[in-house]
Protein backbone atom coordinates (compact mmCIF):
# COMPACT_ATOMS: atom_id res chain seq x y z
CA UNK A 1 0.00 0.00 0.00
CA UNK A 2 1.70 3.48 -1.18
CA UNK A 3 2.07 6.17 1.72
CA UNK A 4 2.03 8.40 -1.24
CA UNK A 5 -0.50 11.10 -0.09
CA UNK A 6 -1.86 11.78 -4.02
CA UNK A 7 -2.90 7.93 -3.32
CA UNK A 8 -4.07 7.31 0.38
CA UNK A 9 -5.22 3.87 0.06
CA UNK A 10 -8.36 2.45 1.61
CA UNK A 11 -10.58 4.77 4.17
CA UNK A 12 -9.96 3.93 7.73
CA UNK A 13 -11.77 3.58 10.80
CA UNK A 14 -10.79 3.73 14.08
CA UNK A 15 -12.61 2.19 16.70
CA UNK A 16 -12.42 3.92 20.25
CA UNK A 17 -14.90 1.33 21.82
CA UNK A 18 -18.26 4.08 21.60
CA UNK A 19 -21.24 2.34 23.65
CA UNK A 20 -24.37 2.71 21.86
CA UNK A 21 -25.75 4.70 25.48
CA UNK A 22 -23.58 7.94 23.76
CA UNK A 23 -26.49 7.71 21.09
CA UNK A 24 -29.19 8.15 23.18
CA UNK A 25 -29.01 11.62 24.05
CA UNK A 26 -31.17 12.55 21.37
CA UNK A 27 -33.80 9.89 20.15
CA UNK A 28 -36.09 10.85 16.84
CA UNK A 29 -39.37 8.28 17.41
CA UNK A 30 -42.55 7.83 16.08
CA UNK A 31 -45.24 9.77 17.98
CA UNK A 32 -47.78 7.67 19.40
CA UNK A 33 -50.15 10.34 18.60
CA UNK A 34 -50.23 11.79 14.78
CA UNK A 35 -47.79 9.13 13.56
CA UNK A 36 -45.07 11.81 12.87
CA UNK A 37 -41.86 12.52 13.99
CA UNK A 38 -41.36 13.24 17.77
CA UNK A 39 -37.67 13.68 19.60
CA UNK A 40 -37.20 12.21 23.28
CA UNK A 41 -34.44 13.94 25.36
CA UNK A 42 -33.55 14.15 28.66
CA UNK A 43 -36.08 16.09 30.50
CA UNK A 44 -35.55 20.21 30.29
CA UNK A 45 -33.11 21.69 33.16
CA UNK A 46 -31.42 18.53 34.13
CA UNK A 47 -27.49 18.65 35.08
CA UNK A 48 -25.30 17.45 32.09
CA UNK A 49 -24.46 13.90 33.37
CA UNK A 50 -21.22 13.12 35.01
CA UNK A 51 -21.19 9.87 33.64
CA UNK A 52 -22.61 8.96 29.88
CA UNK A 53 -23.88 5.51 31.38
CA UNK A 54 -26.38 8.50 33.38
CA UNK A 55 -27.88 8.77 30.27
CA UNK A 56 -29.85 5.60 30.75
CA UNK A 57 -31.61 6.38 34.41
CA UNK A 58 -32.28 10.54 33.05
CA UNK A 59 -35.84 11.38 33.78
CA UNK A 60 -36.66 12.16 29.50
CA UNK A 61 -39.45 14.10 27.49
CA UNK A 62 -41.24 12.83 24.47
CA UNK A 63 -42.55 15.80 21.97
CA UNK A 64 -43.43 16.32 18.64
CA UNK A 65 -43.51 19.71 17.27
CA UNK A 66 -46.25 18.32 14.67
CA UNK A 67 -48.93 18.00 17.05
CA UNK A 68 -48.32 18.84 20.52
CA UNK A 69 -48.26 15.19 21.91
CA UNK A 70 -46.08 15.39 25.20
CA UNK A 71 -44.95 12.59 27.56
CA UNK A 72 -42.82 12.62 30.42
CA UNK A 73 -40.72 9.11 31.33
CA UNK A 74 -38.70 8.10 34.68
CA UNK A 75 -36.89 5.45 35.98
CA UNK A 76 -38.54 2.68 37.75
CA UNK A 77 -37.38 2.83 41.38
CA UNK A 78 -36.68 -0.72 42.89
CA UNK A 79 -35.06 -1.82 46.39
CA UNK A 80 -32.18 0.63 46.81
CA UNK A 81 -31.78 1.89 43.01
CA UNK A 82 -33.14 3.36 39.53
CA UNK A 83 -33.94 0.72 36.68
CA UNK A 84 -32.69 1.90 33.83
CA UNK A 85 -33.43 1.87 30.19
CA UNK A 86 -31.54 -0.49 27.83
CA UNK A 87 -30.56 0.24 24.93
CA UNK A 88 -30.63 -1.86 21.51
CA UNK A 89 -33.33 -2.81 19.04
CA UNK A 90 -36.01 -1.03 16.85
CA UNK A 91 -37.73 0.68 19.52
CA UNK A 92 -36.37 3.79 21.62
CA UNK A 93 -35.42 1.66 25.49
CA UNK A 94 -37.70 4.87 26.97
CA UNK A 95 -40.92 5.08 26.06
CA UNK A 96 -41.13 1.80 23.67
CA UNK A 97 -41.62 4.06 20.77
CA UNK A 98 -40.69 2.55 17.30
CA UNK A 99 -37.98 4.73 15.92
CA UNK A 100 -38.00 7.16 13.54
CA UNK A 101 -35.01 5.92 11.63
CA UNK A 102 -35.71 2.85 10.28
CA UNK A 103 -35.11 1.11 6.57
CA UNK A 104 -35.18 -2.07 4.87
CA UNK A 105 -31.80 -2.72 4.29
CA UNK A 106 -30.77 -6.22 2.79
CA UNK A 107 -33.72 -7.99 4.01
CA UNK A 108 -33.02 -6.63 7.59
CA UNK A 109 -33.87 -3.64 9.28
CA UNK A 110 -31.52 -0.74 9.26
CA UNK A 111 -31.64 1.90 12.70
CA UNK A 112 -30.55 4.82 14.07
CA UNK A 113 -31.41 7.09 16.69
CA UNK A 114 -30.46 10.19 15.44
CA UNK A 115 -28.15 11.77 12.87
CA UNK A 116 -25.00 11.19 15.17
CA UNK A 117 -25.64 7.70 14.93
CA UNK A 118 -26.45 7.31 11.47
CA UNK A 119 -22.96 9.47 10.64
CA UNK A 120 -20.99 7.14 13.06
CA UNK A 121 -22.25 3.93 11.45
CA UNK A 122 -21.59 5.23 7.49
CA UNK A 123 -18.03 6.42 8.93
CA UNK A 124 -17.82 2.62 10.24
CA UNK A 125 -19.26 0.61 7.27
CA UNK A 126 -17.75 2.68 4.74
CA UNK A 127 -14.30 2.06 5.85
CA UNK A 128 -11.87 -0.02 4.07
CA UNK A 129 -9.77 -0.40 6.98
CA UNK A 130 -11.08 -0.72 10.20
CA UNK A 131 -8.86 -1.24 13.58
CA UNK A 132 -9.93 -1.75 17.11
CA UNK A 133 -8.39 0.46 19.72
CA UNK A 134 -9.67 -1.35 22.22
CA UNK A 135 -11.74 -4.70 22.81
CA UNK A 136 -14.69 -3.00 25.53
CA UNK A 137 -17.72 -5.61 25.77
CA UNK A 138 -20.12 -3.07 25.22
CA UNK A 139 -18.92 -1.29 22.75
CA UNK A 140 -20.85 -0.48 19.54
CA UNK A 141 -19.51 -1.22 16.67
CA UNK A 142 -17.87 -4.33 17.92
CA UNK A 143 -21.20 -5.87 18.48
CA UNK A 144 -23.32 -5.01 14.80
CA UNK A 145 -24.69 -7.69 13.27
CA UNK A 146 -22.08 -9.84 10.51
CA UNK A 147 -24.22 -8.82 7.83
CA UNK A 148 -23.92 -4.79 8.56
CA UNK A 149 -19.80 -5.34 8.52
CA UNK A 150 -19.90 -7.49 5.63
CA UNK A 151 -18.23 -5.86 2.77
CA UNK A 152 -20.58 -7.90 -0.13
CA UNK A 153 -23.01 -5.40 1.82
CA UNK A 154 -21.26 -2.28 2.12
CA UNK A 155 -22.93 -0.37 -0.67
CA UNK A 156 -26.41 -1.71 0.42
CA UNK A 157 -25.84 -0.38 3.75
CA UNK A 158 -24.47 2.36 2.82
CA UNK A 159 -27.47 3.53 0.63
CA UNK A 160 -29.92 2.33 3.60
CA UNK A 161 -27.25 5.02 5.76
CA UNK A 162 -28.11 7.32 3.62
CA UNK A 163 -31.67 7.13 3.29
CA UNK A 164 -31.81 7.35 6.74
CA UNK A 165 -30.06 10.71 7.27
CA UNK A 166 -33.07 11.91 4.36
CA UNK A 167 -35.66 10.49 6.55
CA UNK A 168 -33.88 12.47 9.63
CA UNK A 169 -35.01 15.78 7.65
CA UNK A 170 -38.08 14.80 7.24
CA UNK A 171 -41.54 14.77 9.84
CA UNK A 172 -44.79 14.37 8.65
CA UNK A 173 -46.86 11.16 9.23
CA UNK A 174 -47.08 10.62 5.61
CA UNK A 175 -42.70 10.58 5.54
CA UNK A 176 -42.86 7.80 7.97
CA UNK A 177 -41.29 4.55 6.72
CA UNK A 178 -42.46 1.23 6.06
CA UNK A 179 -40.28 -0.29 8.48
CA UNK A 180 -41.27 2.15 11.32
CA UNK A 181 -44.35 0.03 12.99
CA UNK A 182 -45.54 -1.18 15.64
CA UNK A 183 -43.25 -4.22 16.84
CA UNK A 184 -42.78 -6.10 19.47
CA UNK A 185 -39.47 -7.34 18.68
CA UNK A 186 -37.02 -6.09 21.25
CA UNK A 187 -35.23 -8.11 23.39
CA UNK A 188 -36.44 -8.26 26.89
CA UNK A 189 -33.25 -7.27 28.72
CA UNK A 190 -33.15 -7.06 32.83
CA UNK A 191 -32.74 -2.86 32.76
CA UNK A 192 -29.43 -1.55 34.52
CA UNK A 193 -29.60 -1.17 37.86
CA UNK A 194 -28.10 2.64 39.19
CA UNK A 195 -27.08 2.49 43.08
CA UNK A 196 -26.02 5.52 45.08
CA UNK A 197 -22.05 3.93 43.94
CA UNK A 198 -22.81 4.43 40.18
CA UNK A 199 -24.27 2.21 37.28
CA UNK A 200 -23.72 -1.20 37.48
Amino acid sequence: MSSDPAHPGPSRHRDHGTWLVRFTGRVLVVCPRCGGRALVVPRPGLPAPKYFTELLFQPRRLACAGCGAVADWTAEQRGGGLVGAVPGGTEDPFFRRPLWLQTRCAGRILWAYDEEHVDALTAYVGARLRERLTSPKRGMLVRLPAWMKSASHRDEVLAGLSSLRTLAGLSAPADRSDAAHERGDRPRHHGSRYFRGGPY
